[in-house]
């Protein structure tokens, strides 16, 4: 008797007593560690691994768990991509660009000034050639990169002292997060990388003359209106800012195809629901802020132009020295004129409309 009639005649009791069951493959459990370069003080951004790992832990029924740790616990904040990399992690949750250090095509995974917005910047990984070219170049550092969180377009930082012009941007010492200090550069700023957790004592102490980070939720926390008055928009390098899940390509590839899903699933959804908080709490918190006497300003206009150009440059800069950066940018750039095209007559009228409205 073949196995099909065994099962149609003898129902799962004669199967088993046959001994004609297919295997079962029982999962075996997997625990890793993530590191992030976030402190946990921070629910939105440091929150979104958190998350991750929630619905890791939920989706696999217990068998995938991962622990997440705040900058400096297990590595430091910007050293999450070398412990990675190097296999002593097996993953992280960062912004790309504090990386550009090493290759500045970093950048371009996560925000550069003048780019995308968060809504282009995932329609350019999802839809575009945006997730296979970073893929492509993260190989090359032995990971595998998921999208995860996007906090939006930023704020323009805290200021000491009020910006009248581009000229009151020499010699600022300006702390901003990586890539967006080369163009800064070019203007006369100081640029400053510091982890987010240092930054209010440096701008306390007057280490720094300026500093960004986000935007008000998250600034409100870190209490940087207590020690600058002046809050600047809009944040022209950050205007889309992507989050990146690096995961060691060894440790990636070891697992299920089910943990695999899994990864991919609990990583998108950690993607939408980061910046989904950051436009819910970023108005309230923005109207505390105002309040409690935080002096609101937009940055001038000679400001903007003199950044643009400079940003230009750096581009045609990098495209003439760095093979890496001239690939992605090629499409990156094209994704963006194309997709400008578009919100010019249906975003940006609707929202500018909207925003003169007295609702």
């Amino acid at each position: 008797m073949d196995r099909r009639s065994i099962i149609k005649n003898a129902g799962i009791a004669g199967v088993l007593a046959a001994g004609a069951a297919p295997a079962v493959h029982a999962q075996a459990a997997v625990r890793w560690r993530l590191a992030s370069s976030f402190p946990k003080a921070l629910d939105t951004i440091f929150g979104a691994a958190e998350i991750f790992a929630k619905h890791v832990k939920e989706m696999s029924g217990g068998k995938f768990e991962i622990s997440v740790h705040a900058a400096g616990e297990i590595a430091p904040a910007f050293g999450v991509v070398d412990a990675v990399q190097q296999g002593s992690l097996e993953c992280a949750h960062t912004a790309p660009y504090y990386f550009f250090g090493k290759n500045e095509a970093f950048a371009l995974g996560c925000a550069i000034p003048f780019g995308l917005n968060s809504r282009q910047m995932t329609a350019w990984m999802y839809q575009g050639n945006g997730l296979k070219l970073m893929r492509e170049f993260y190989a090359k550092y032995n990971m595998i990169n998921f999208p995860m969180g996007n906090t939006g377009a930023q704020m323009g930082g805290w200021y000491r002292k009020e910006i009248k012009s581009v000229a009151d941007l020499k010699g600022l010492k300006f702390r901003t997060g990586g890539f967006p200090g080369r163009v800064m550069e070019k203007m006369g700023v100081v640029p400053q990388n510091i982890p987010g957790g240092e930054i209010y004592t440096a701008l306390e102490k007057g280490t720094i003359d300026a500093a960004e980070w986000i935007g008000p939720y998250d600034d409100q926390k870190l209490g940087f209106n207590k020690v600058a008055p002046f809050y600047y928009y809009p944040g022209w390098w950050e205007g889309g800012p992507q989050l990146d899940l690096f995961i060691n390509q060894k440790a990636y590839e070891a697992l299920s195809p089910e943990n695999k899903a899994i990864v991919n699933n609990a990583a998108a959804y950690a993607h939408v629901d980061m910046q989904a908080k950051y436009d819910a709490r970023n108005p309230g918190a923005l109207k505390q802020l105002v309040g409690g006497g935080t002096k609101l300003r937009p940055f001038p206009n000679d400001v903007l132009v003199a950044a643009f150009k400079a940003a230009e440059e750096t581009y045609a800069e990098l495209n003439e020295k760095n093979e890496d950066w001239k690939k992605i940018y090629a499409d990156y750039s094209k994704f963006r004129a194309e997709s400008n095209l578009w919100f010019r007559f249906t975003e940006a009228k609707f929202d500018s409309f909207m925003q003169a409205q007295k609702l």
